[in-house]
């Protein structure tokens, strides 16, 4: 069953073209699956019945696994055994009518205009790593961009003259203007604070960690959580909560839906309307950002 596997990721990377994240996560859940399949005596594919995967996704919710958790494994294990089935490996799909448990949506966390300030003005000094910190969370504040981008962003990715940042997700580019707050911060983390992180080492990243190596994700994450503790914002502070801050910034100012669409990086409009109701049921009535922050 092992091979299968590798022979289904093949497929998700060159010919479905999944997003690297959701293939690792495809592949750790499936091998956790073969893993319980194989403590049950099934070995092969076409040993797997409907019953059997029922009882897996019944052995996960009695081992106290999230529903959010549950409902991914499920979708991996249809896709996997759709395909199987597709290959002529196995006669026909058990999982077709494999169900995932029903999840609750909690409402997005947005912050308000004043809990941004509060949470950037966090960020003010003059050591190397506030420098650094104030830069990369005004340009995030500014462009709602994911972790993975900014983490990711080339020196060159930045135009400070006219204020705005290159992004790729792989697929797309995009051009993402940003205000006069986050071109300062910028332009002095440059000036001052990114040649010492470096410590004479080379690298054509934008942000470096204090080693002068590219951030992880998890660094990040860490970053935002102490300035929101810092803050005092109560609300669970992460980069999807700043995302979700944007976009509700954008929509207050009464930004359209395709300029929306660029600017999130989405590859649908209808992936940006359901963003955008996704926003509007966590969204506080009519705060918005300072305006200079996107001047």
């Amino acid at each position: 069953m092992e091979e299968e596997l590798l022979r289904f990721a093949e497929y998700l990377k060159n010919e479905r073209r999944m997003a690297h994240n959701t293939l690792v996560s495809y592949e750790r859940d499936l091998r956790q699956m073969i893993i319980w399949l194989n403590a049950q005596g099934i070995t092969r594919p076409e040993k797997v019945t409907d019953t059997v995967l029922n009882s897996y996704v019944l052995w996960l919710e009695r081992e106290g696994k999230a529903t959010t958790t549950i409902s991914r494994v499920v979708a991996s294990t249809k896709a996997f055994f759709a395909y199987e089935a597709k290959k002529g490996v196995i006669p026909f799909n058990p999982a077709e009518s494999l169900k995932a448990p029903k999840v609750e949506k909690k409402l997005p966390t947005v912050l308000t205009g004043a809990e941004v300030e509060a949470f950037l003005q966090q960020t003010q000094g003059r050591t190397l790593k506030k420098l650094r910190d104030r830069a990369m969370l005004e340009l995030l504040c500014a462009t709602g961009l994911r972790v993975s981008e900014i983490i990711d962003l080339k020196v060159t990715d930045i135009n400070l003259v006219i204020g705005y940042v290159n992004c790729s997700d792989g697929e797309r580019e995009r051009a993402i203007p940003f205000g006069r707050a986050a071109q300062d911060a910028l332009r002095v983390y440059l000036e001052e604070g990114r040649a010492q992180l470096m410590k004479n080492g080379e690298s054509d990243l934008l942000f470096v960690n204090i080693s002068g190596s590219a951030l992880s994700r998890q660094g990040f994450w860490k970053i935002i959580k102490y300035y929101g503790d810092k803050a005092g914002i109560r609300k669970d502070i992460t980069p999807q909560a700043l995302r979700n801050s944007f976009a509700a910034h954008l929509l207050r100012n009464g930004t359209d839906m395709r300029s929306m669409q660029t600017m999130l990086g989405h590859s649908d409009l209808s992936v940006t309307h359901a963003y955008v109701s996704y926003i509007n049921a966590g969204s506080g009535a009519g705060d918005r950002l300072s305006r200079g922050r996107r001047r």
